[in-house]
């Protein structure tokens, strides 16, 4: 065996206590995947309060401090956040340590930077925790594509969202009626903006969109929407047409230039994505010579989290004898050939839509929708035309198009929502086949 690697750890929340009980628990297979011994030799934690023993552990308060310990070979960033985060991870580098993070909106939003002082100082930044929680994806892009040109993938990458849509779906719940549950059983915060808006999601997709096309790390060129939208109605129409409404992170290389949006998708529902549910993950990759391919599992949680830290622990142990120019390379590419391309702005991108709209129970309204959107070159693929509820003069009129180009339907729209005869503003959702 090759002499022991020593590893600190900052922060001492759910993901923490997962990893630390993981490290002590399989301490001897890890070891021996590893091929040397793994030593936990300082915690750093500003609030103590772990869901593991930390008893044996050398902690502090300081986190600073592990950054600074010359004993520390690997320093695995689990505070989270953007800031203290940040100079903690540079920090580390600075002083030559290697670096684990499972955070997300870190490597979104300063991966570049941070790239850049670890390949300055010759050390690894490795990051397989922060998309996905326990699925290996990053890994499986970055290494077991490799041999492919990846031309898009499309992810389940937030498992509260995917909670309240399942919910609306299987129970025929209201939104905020779910989310209050969400909140309860601890899946979404206090403050879920950064899950039903689809902003964590945005910060997943960009990592994987870097390591599947080569491009830098651009947070801010993330079309994002959100699901507070999403009505019963909406789920169950999809339904009845054959569809399921997941929200989906989308990267797509085109002709024209690079997708990445977050938002709200109709998929069929034979798809296999379509049937995950609950609080788990997927994500479907597809390259020009593997196919198709689909991983799938626990998205967020202490150990599954936490078993993607080790696994990096693992690999980065592994290459610690290894010059750096000879470990795989942070985002897949080597740096040199990391290159901006277009990212196309969500007007530009060409999809399919369901619509739903309120309309005057009368003759000749959909005669007049159909005639807007054959003006744009908009075929409606389907139709549903709901009977009035008692009392009501106006029907829900659900279509299905064509692709076309988001700006051309939106103008069709416009024009759509000033006819007299459509009373509320008209609900797109954008479609995917995943084929």
């Amino acid at each position: 065996m090759l002499k022991p690697v020593n590893v600190g750890i900052c922060g001492l929340g759910t993901v923490a206590s997962g990893t630390i009980n993981i490290l002590l628990r399989n301490h001897s297979i890890i070891n021996a995947r590893a091929g040397c011994e793994i030593r936990i030799v300082q915690v750093g934690a500003r609030r103590n309060n772990p869901k593991c023993d930390t008893s044996s552990l050398n902690v502090t308060r300081d986190i600073f401090a592990v950054a600074d310990n010359p004993d520390v070979d690997i320093l695995i960033e689990l505070i989270g956040g953007t800031t203290v985060a940040k100079d903690l991870v540079l920090k580390a580098i600075a002083n030559g340590k290697h670096v684990i993070t499972a955070n997300k909106a870190l490597i979104a939003h300063h991966g570049n930077e941070i790239f850049a002082a670890a390949k300055a100082k010759g050390v690894t930044v490795a990051f397989e925790a922060a998309v996905a929680g326990g699925i290996p994806i990053i890994k499986a892009i970055r290494e077991g594509l490799a041999a492919n040109q990846i031309e898009w993938l499309a992810g389940i990458i937030n498992g509260t969202g995917n909670f309240i849509l399942t919910e609306m779906r299987d129970k025929g719940r209201a939104f905020e009626d779910v989310l209050k549950e969400a909140q309860a059983l601890g899946y979404a915060e206090a403050d879920p903006t950064f899950d039903v808006e689809g902003i964590d999601a945005a910060h997943k997709l960009v990592i994987l969109a870097s390591l599947a096309f080569g491009i830098p790390l651009e947070i801010k060129k993330v079309f994002t929407e959100g699901i507070t939208r999403i009505t019963p109605e909406d789920v169950t129409y999809a339904e009845e047409l054959g569809y399921r409404i997941k929200h989906l992170g989308i990267a797509r290389r085109t002709e024209a230039g690079i997708e990445l949006r977050v938002h709200p998708t109709l998929i069929p529902e034979k798809r296999l994505i379509a049937n995950v549910d609950g609080v788990m993950n997927a994500v479907v990759v597809k390259g020009d010579a593997v196919g198709p391919t689909l991983y799938y599992g626990a998205g967020a949680g202490a150990e599954p989290t936490g078993s993607s830290v080790v696994g990096d622990i693992v690999d980065v142990a592994r290459t610690l004898t290894a010059e750096p120019e000879h470990r795989v390379p942070y985002l897949g590419f080597d740096a040199d050939f990391v290159a901006e391309q277009t990212i196309l702005p969500i007007d530009e991108v060409e999809t399919a839509y369901y619509l739903r709209m309120s309309a005057d129970d009368k003759p000749g309204v959909l005669s007049k929708v159909a005639t807007i959107l054959s003006d744009y070159g908009i075929s409606i693929e389907a139709l549903i035309q709901k009977e009035a509820r008692e009392g009501e003069s106006v029907v829900p009129l659900i279509l299905l198009t064509n692709r076309v180009l988001e700006k051309r339907l939106a103008t069709a729209i416009d024009r759509i929502e000033a006819l007299d005869s459509i009373s509320a503003p008209v609900m797109r959702i954008r479609m995917e086949s995943l084929k």
